[in-house]
């Protein structure tokens, strides 16, 4: 699990996926949200515009982020 530190919250979903480096773009981000392959909490998420806050979890492929407000 990595730990990711935000400034302000909340933060779009797609932003985490693609400023983590998880996915090239923003679109690509926002297409495997709706594609179903990313985890808020355990569950799926399909919102691209899901509000981030600390202490969410995010799974997406093989890697985990767990959000932390600095």
């Amino acid at each position: 699990m990595r730990d990711v530190e935000i400034t302000t919250e909340p933060v779009e979903l797609y932003k985490i996926l693609k400023f983590e480096g998880l996915v090239e773009s923003g679109g690509q981000a926002k297409a495997v949200i709706d594609s179903g392959q990313v985890l808020v909490n355990g569950e799926v998420e399909t919102r691209k515009r899901k509000k981030i806050i600390s202490g969410d979890i995010i799974e997406f492929g093989d890697e985990t982020l767990r959000i932390q407000l600095i």
